[in-house]
C-alpha cells in the first residue's frame, strides 16, 4: 500500500485538524499515514522554547504583527534566519523518518517543516504542502515543493507572488469529521441544557483560549443569552469560567472538549477568533462574530471572512463583544456552505494526487 508522512505542528489546533483531514482521505483510498509533530522534532527544549516564543510574541501587542508584515511576508534576513535554525534540527530527523517509512507522498501542514522537507537528500516521493491561510507567508512558499493546496484564490495569489510558476490547487477547507454529521439543534440543545426557545451563542478562541474570554462570557451571559464559552487547552480561563458560572447560571463553561459540533449546531451564533473553526461554523449555516485578537496572519484571515459574509468584527473588549453579538443576534444566519459535505473536499484532493502522479 502506498504510504504518506504528515507533518503537523503542535501550535494551536488547526495545523493537526488538517492533517487529520488529509489523513483521513488517504487511508479511505487504501494509504496508510503517519503524523509527526515538527515541534517535537526540534527536541524537548528547542521545541518548548519554540512555542514559548510563539506566545510571548503573541501577548505583546504589535509584537508578531511587525514580526509577520515585516520579516515573515517579505522573507527578511530574520525570519530567514529563523527558519535555517529550525530546518537543521528537522532535517537528520525528517532524513530518518523518510529512511524508515519510504513514504510516497509528504504533506507539511506546519511552515516551519516546509523547507526541512524540501533539503532531504535523495528525494523519492512528492511534496504537499497544505496551507489554510489566506495570506501564506514566504516560510510556506519554497522551492521543491510539488503541488500547493490553498482554500481561496487568494491564497493562491500569495503563492504565486514567491513563485510564479508554483502549481497551486483551491481546495474547500476540510473539516473534522463529527462536522459533517452534527445533531439537530434540538437535540443538540437538549444535550447541552439550552432551552429551546433561548438564545444561545458560542465563545470560543481557538486551543489556547486568546482574550479575556471569562470576563466576556460572563459579561455576554448577564445580558441574556445562553452561553456555551470553551477555554480549550488554557486551564486557568477554564477555572475563571467555572467561577463565573456559578454567578451566571446560563455560563456553560467547558475547558477542552469534543463537543464542539454539538455546541456548534445548538449555537445561533458562533463568536471566534479567526481560523479553522469559521469554516466549521459555515458549514452549519451559522453566523460569525469575529475577535480580532491574533495577530499576523489572523488580521488577513479576520478580513477574508468578513468579505465572505454573514461575519461581524469585534475587538476583545467584553462590553463591545456584548453589544456586537446582540446585534448580530437579530441578524439571519447563512445557508450551509459548500463544504458542509465531505465530497468537494475528497473529490479535490483526489485530483491532487492525480496531479502528481499517486492517483
Amino acid at each position: 500500500m502506498p504510504h504518506a508522512l504528515l507533518v503537523s505542528g503542535s501550535l494551536g489546533q488547526g495545523h493537526d485538524v488538517m492533517a487529520q483531514a488529509c489523513a483521513d482521505t488517504l487511508r479511505a483510498r487504501g494509504w496508510t499515514t503517519h503524523t509527526v509533530d515538527a515541534m517535537a522534532l526540534l527536541g524537548e527544549r528547542s521545541g518548548a522554547a519554540g512555542e514559548a516564543v510563539f506566545r510571548r510574541l503573541l501577548d505583546l501587542p504589535g509584537v508578531y504583527d511587525a514580526f509577520h508584515f515585516s520579516a515573515l511576508r517579505p522573507g527578511a534576513r530574520l525570519a530567514l534566519l529563523a527558519d535555517a535554525a529550525a530546518r537543521s534540527r528537522l532535517v537528520p530527523a525528517l532524513r530518518q523518518l523518510v529512511a524508515v517509512q519510504r513514504p510516497q507522498l509528504v504533506v507539511s501542514v506546519f511552515a516551519t517543516a516546509t523547507s526541512a522537507v524540501n533539503r532531504l537528500p535523495q528525494r523519492d516521493f512528492r511534496h504537499f504542502v497544505f496551507c489554510t491561510d489566506v495570506t501564506p507567508h514566504r516560510l510556506w512558499v519554497q522551492e521543491g515543493t510539488d503541488l500547493f493546496l490553498v482554500t481561496s484564490e487568494v491564497a493562491a495569489c500569495a503563492v504565486r507572488r514567491y513563485r510564479p510558476d508554483a502549481a497551486v490547487t483551491v481546495l474547500p477547507a476540510p473539516l473534522r469529521e463529527p462536522f459533517y454529521r452534527p445533531p439537530g439543534r434540538a437535540e443538540a440543545r437538549a444535550e447541552l441544557g439550552v432551552p429551546a426557545g433561548g438564545r444561545c451563542v458560542l465563545l470560543m478562541s481557538g486551543a489556547w483560549g486568546l482574550g479575556p474570554l471569562a470576563r466576556t462570557a460572563a459579561s455576554l451571559a448577564a445580558a441574556g443569552p445562553h452561553v456555551l464559552a470553551v477555554a480549550g487547552r488554557n486551564r486557568e480561563l477554564e477555572r475563571r469560567l467555572r467561577a463565573a458560572a456559578r454567578r451566571e447560571p446560563r455560563l456553560h463553561p467547558f475547558g477542552y472538549t469534543d463537543r464542539i459540533p454539538a455546541m456548534m449546531a445548538a449555537a445561533d451564533l458562533v463568536v471566534t477568533s479567526s481560523g479553522d473553526t469559521c469554516s466549521e461554523a459555515r458549514a452549519l449555516g451559522r453566523r460569525l462574530l469575529l475577535l480580532d485578537v491574533v495577530q499576523g496572519h489572523g488580521r488577513d484571515n479576520l478580513q477574508h471572512e468578513l468579505e465572505l459574509g454573514h461575519a461581524d468584527v469585534a475587538s476583545a473588549h467584553p462590553a463591545e463583544v456584548v453589544r456586537n453579538a446582540l446585534a448580530a443576534l437579530a441578524r439571519p444566519g447563512p445557508a450551509p456552505s459548500p463544504g458542509a459535505t465531505p465530497e468537494p473536499w475528497r473529490t479535490g484532493f483526489t485530483a491532487a494526487l492525480a496531479q502528481v502522479g499517486l492517483a
